[in-house]
This record gives structure tokens, sequence and C-alpha cells, in this order.
């Protein structure tokens, strides 16, 4: 079995747009043949997904979960391109799924692009800081922090998330996958999620 490195991944996901997890699992099911993976992954249609992410997304829905108990609330507003594919039930289970995982996991952003840079730097200083006090070496203190960095964001960036329903997905290859299946731009416009008693900031 081959080994299945970073830059293999980071190889396959920039020729593919697929996301970091699905290219790691076509790696690891090709023996990290490049070129099987690429196949594989447009026999999916998950290559094609990332073809038609520049196209317009204004249709859609805005869905809301509320959880049991009546304590927990969220709302998604999820984009796509025309009426047709709004209506269709994968379309509005999916916008569902998505505001179940607000409810869940509360992320504060949609995207890594989302996070003002002055809470990007914040975190780096902590995380930098926390690496100096484990007696971290200085060469590699950049390094451990731009991992942890991506811990982060996988924390507070609903795209980033693992799906609460199968671990191995993230809500990006979540969406890639829908949008490979019904031929459209899906866009998660925008979300909030309320708890009973939450104070806010």
């Amino acid at each position: 079995m081959a080994e299945i490195t970073t830059e293999m991944v980071k190889e396959l996901r920039e020729r593919t747009g697929a996301g970091i997890l699905e290219c790691k699992k076509v790696l690891q099911e090709t023996n990290g043949d490049m070129d099987k993976a690429i196949e594989l992954l447009r026999e999916r249609g998950i290559a094609k997904a990332a073809k038609k992410a520049h196209r317009v997304a204004m249709q859609g829905v805005i869905t809301s979960y509320i959880h049991a108990g009546n304590q927990i609330g969220a709302m998604v507003e999820l984009n796509c391109e025309t009426d047709f594919v709004a209506r269709t039930p994968q379309f509005q289970e999916l916008a569902y799924n998505i505001a179940m995982q607000i409810a869940a996991t509360s992320p504060q952003y949609v995207s890594r692009e989302d996070v003002p840079a002055e809470v990007i730097e914040k975190e780096k200083a902590i995380l930098m800081e926390q690496a100096r006090q484990e007696g971290r070496p200085e060469h590699i203190l950049e390094r451990i922090v731009e991992g942890r960095l991506d811990k982060f964001f996988q924390e507070v960036c609903l795209l980033e998330q693992p799906y609460i329903r199968d671990q191995s997905v993230t809500i990006q290859d979540l969406i890639k996958q829908h949008i490979a299946q019904l031929g459209e731009n899906i866009v998660v416009r925008r979300f909030c999620r309320m708890a009973v008693g939450e104070v806010e900031g």
C-alpha cells in the first residue's frame, strides 16, 4: 500500500476541486495512482462539481431545524441556480441536514474566507504561545500553529466541519456530492443559531 502524503492530497484537490477527505479516500482506493484517482472522482461526479462552483446561485430555500425540547434552533439559507432544483426533495433535505448541523455544532462562519483577519491573528498568537509553553522547538512553531489553525477552522467554519451523520465527509464535501447529483451550483449564503438563555456576544 503506497503512503498517501499531504502533497498528493493537495495536488489531487487542486486538479479536481474535490474535498480533502474525498481526495484522500480515492488515493487510498487507487494505491496512490493520481490518474486513476482523478478518473474515479470523475466517475463519481465530484470533479465536475468544482467546475460548477463559479455559477451564480440566486434561487433556493430558507430552512429551519428545531431540536427536540425546543431549546436550540437554527436557520440556513441554501442557494442553487434554479427554482426547479430548489423544490427537489434532495435539495430540501440537504438544507434541513445543514440546519441540523448548525444546531448541533454551533459554527460561527460559513467558510474560512469569512473569518476576520484579526480573529485569525489572535488565534495564531494564542496557538503560538501554547506551543512555546509546551516547549516545542522554535524552528517548527510555525508548522505546528498552521496545523492547529486548520483544526480551529474545522471547529468554527461550517463548510470545514465533519458532517454529524458521516464524519468521513465535510459539509463542503456533502454539498459537492449534491452539486454532482443535481447539476447546479449550491451555496450556503448565511445562517443563524439560537439557544434558549444564550447571551449574544
